[in-house]
Formats: C-alpha cells, sequence, structure tokens
C-alpha cells in the first residue's frame, strides 16, 4: 500500500511545469517513475512569476520587468503501450500579464489575460518500467528507469501582433527529450536532456518574422523520500542555444542559462494530494529572469483503486 500511495504523490509533477512560456527553463522531477496502469488524474494548479524580461537587440524594450499569474487545469492518464509503462496528459492554462518598460526611449505598460498556449504531452518507460496493474504494483521495486517524454505546443494562446509582450506565442513548439532514473534506497536521482523545436512566428511586431534556434537544455533532480509518503526534490536546469532572427537578421542573444528549483509533495489520502513548487534564475545571459513559485492540488481514480 505504501508504494501505491508514493506512485500517487509523485504524479502531480509530471505535467504542471510545461506550461511556462519557455518550456527549457522548467523543473521537472519524477518525470519518468512508474505508476499502475489505467490511473487518471486531475490537477488544478496556481503559479506566481516575478522578474526581469531580457529582450535580444532587435526588439526595443528595455528595464522591462513582468508580473505572470498562471491558472492551469490538466489531465493525466497512465496507459500500457507494449507491455511499458506510458502517460499521457493534456495542460490548460490560463495567465494573467502585466509587465512595464521602456520601448525606444518611453516607458510602456502591457496589462492583459487570456488562455495561453495549451501543452500535449506523452512520456514512455522502455527499460525498467514494465505496465502494471495496481495489484502488481504493490510488488514493484525501482532499480534503473530509462524513458523519453514528447511535447507538443500549439498556437491557441491570446496573441496581438501590434504588441512585442503576448501571453501566446503564435507559433508551434515540439520538444523531445529522453530520461534516466535511479533509485538509491531513499533517494532518487535523475537526469534528462531535451532540445525544443520552434516554428517561425510570421506575424510578429506587425507582421515581421521571428525566427528561433532549438535551445537545448539539460536537467538534474535529487529526491528524498519521508515517511508517510512525502518526498522532496531539489533541481537544476541549465539550456542553451535559441538563438533569433528578425526578418532575416540575426540578433546576439544566444541564451546560456542556469535555474535551480525546489518541489515539495505532500499526499492527503488515497484519492488527493498537493504538490508546492518554486525556482529561480541562477545566471543569465538572456532571457527570462524570474522568480516563480506555485501549487497544485491533484485527484486521481481508476486503476482498481
Amino acid at each position: 500500500m505504501t508504494r501505491i500511495n508514493y506512485a500517487i504523490a509523485i504524479m502531480a509533477s509530471v505535467l504542471v511545469s510545461a506550461t511556462s512560456g519557455i518550456h527549457a527553463q522548467t523543473l521537472e522531477p519524477r518525470a519518468f517513475t512508474n505508476a499502475p496502469v489505467g490511473m487518471n488524474f486531475l490537477l488544478v494548479g496556481y503559479q506566481n512569476s516575478n522578474g526581469a524580461l531580457l529582450f535580444d537587440p532587435a526588439v526595443p524594450i528595455t528595464d522591462a520587468n513582468a508580473k505572470i499569474d498562471l491558472g492551469l487545469l490538466a489531465y493525466v492518464r497512465t496507459l500500457d503501450v507494449a507491455g511499458k509503462s506510458a502517460k499521457a496528459g493534456v495542460i490548460l492554462p490560463y495567465a494573467s500579464l502585466y509587465a512595464d518598460g521602456f520601448v525606444n526611449g518611453d516607458f510602456r505598460t502591457r496589462d492583459t489575460d487570456g488562455v495561453a498556449d495549451p501543452s500535449f504531452y506523452f512520456s514512455m518507460n522502455f527499460y525498467g518500467a514494465p505496465a502494471v496493474s495496481m495489484k502488481e504494483f504493490r510488488d514493484y521495486q525501482q532499480d534503473t528507469i530509462i524513458g523519453f517524454t514528447l511535447k507538443l505546443i500549439p498556437p491557441l494562446g491570446a496573441y496581438e501582433s501590434d504588441k512585442l509582450i503576448n501571453i501566446g506565442t503564435n507559433r508551434w513548439t515540439f520538444e523531445p527529450a529522453l530520461g534516466v532514473s535511479k533509485a538509491l534506497g531513499k533517494w532518487t536521482l535523475e537526469a534528462s536532456a531535451a532540445v525544443d523545436f520552434y516554428t517561425d512566428n510570421d506575424d510578429f511586431d506587425n507582421g515581421k518574422t521571428r525566427q528561433q534556434d532549438p535551445i537545448y537544455s539539460t536537467q538534474v533532480h535529487v529526491t528524498y523520500n519521508f515517511p508517510r509518503n512525502i518526498w522532496a526534490a531539489v533541481s537544476a536546469t541549465y539550456y542553451t542555444g535559441g538563438r533569433t532572427t528578425i526578418d532575416g537578421v540575426s540578433s546576439d542573444d544566444l541564451q546560456q542559462n542556469w535555474r535551480t528549483g525546489f518541489t515539495l509533495a505532500l499526499p492527503v489520502n488515497r484519492k488527493h494530494s498537493i504538490k508546492i513548487f518554486g525556482s529561480s534564475g541562477v545566471s543569465t545571459r538572456t532571457g527570462n529572469n524570474y522568480d516563480a513559485l506555485g501549487i497544485t492540488w491533484q485527484y486521481r481514480w481508476g486503476g482498481g483503486i
């Protein structure tokens, strides 16, 4: 029973981080952990982000700061794919954004809200995590797990082409990732590598074409499992790349950034759990240098519970 409740607690961290505007910056501990097949998870969450926005030289904004309040609704289901454990899910975010800064020397503000780009997610563990029922999961012991994830973010968020700062991105994002998870007693060590590919935004700043190179990222997570199925993780991510081109003119905005974060998962009972998470920028060359803090509530059903 303890291992089943533990699997319930970890699921809240599988998808929530995918809502960030720059996906390589997100921190996702426990993304490759096994769970019984046939379980459904409903997640409701909130995240607040505050900090500086740094733009490439082609965007005439300086000394910019932003506050973003993000609400989300997510659904996840565990699957059996060719005898291996897998997960699929979707995140539907809604955001409120306030930003201020100088545009060509004039102080401007931007205050808007609307639907952000949704995220569709699929993951599969192809080594060390077989698809098991709730009953079989009682005897399952994690050793080493290797898996992959795929994320697809379509351009369905609120977007105004005459505004330099928007909630939506007006482009597609595709992110494949490969990761490994190793259990060592009460500790779990994880590492992953991912790349974000972007289509062109062909309606940037009143009709300009904005292109962006892929962003390459790595993550590491160290998790400790406490009694009563509580766990906590510390994480770090490094990402690089993402140089942009606007109407054929390349910008000096290569990203080489570090972020760190924490996650605390607190099971309430067999069907409910809470997750508290936060992250902060450590070193930023170009990109979003902000602090974020959030909380999610999770409800689960199915899978023989």
